[in-house]
């Protein structure tokens, strides 16, 4: 059947060294295309809450793709261009491209799985030269995003969610694999560790090594 092997990884904080998502926000305040004011507390708040556990997620949502549907696609694609050579590349670490590479060379079946828009995470997908990547959909209509959700939010349960439908399109579930490793620095990604049959928790938050240790799940660094 192919790979035996399905390997994922959580980008935000895991792969990265920090979160595209509000980086992001934060590259657009500081482009002078969103009002700091208004939107930099803002965007605090809810990286709080993610930390937290508390994020509703269709409240940030409306809030993170608004900028989306605001500009033409020319000017976005222009940003995150800009966006990748200064935030997001300085992110990603040697030993974070050594292990997508190592799971790479084993052939294993692997794929990026995010909270964050796949707007902005597929250029990092691609960076990293993962193919699959099964993030949070922002709505399009005429080439232009709406500021909407299509589908389920690729968070908490809905990674569990979306992964299922994303095995399902290839004709495979997750029995199907020998061995299913997820890789994630973070509480809020609990459900879907916990259906894999080999966890691995990366330099967690707090909530995350309290649960790694509990269940005796590995721990690794990709930050050294």
């Amino acid at each position: 059947m192919g790979n035996t092997r399905l390997t994922l990884f959580d980008l935000d904080n895991t792969l990265l060294a920090g979160d595209s998502d509000y980086e992001w926000g934060q590259f657009l305040v500081d482009r002078g295309v969103l009002e700091r004011e208004v939107y930099e507390s803002q965007n605090r708040a809810y990286y709080e809450q993610y930390a937290a556990g508390t994020l509703d997620i269709h409240e940030f949502l409306g809030f993170a793709l608004r900028p989306l549907a605001a500009h033409q696609p020319a000017d976005l694609e222009r940003w995150h261009a800009e966006f990748m050579a200064e935030r997001i590349r300085p992110m990603i670490g040697t030993p974070a491209r050594e292990l997508v590479r190592k799971h790479q060379q084993a052939g294993d079946l692997c794929a990026i799985i995010t909270a964050t828009n796949s707007f902005v995470t597929r250029p990092i997908a691609r960076e990293f030269g993962v193919e699959h990547l099964i993030a949070t959909e922002p709505e399009s209509k005429n080439g232009r995003f709406t500021g909407k959700v299509a589908g389920i939010p690729c968070f908490r349960e809905g990674k569990v969610a979306r992964l299922a439908e994303w095995l399902a399109g290839l004709g495979r579930g997750l029995a199907d694999f020998a061995e299913s490793a997820f890789y994630s620095d973070s509480h809020n990604d609990l459900p879907l560790l916990e259906k894999v049959s080999r966890p691995v928790a990366v330099d967690p938050d707090p909530q995350l090594a309290a649960e790694a240790a509990r269940r005796g799940w590995a721990v690794i660094s990709l930050r050294r």
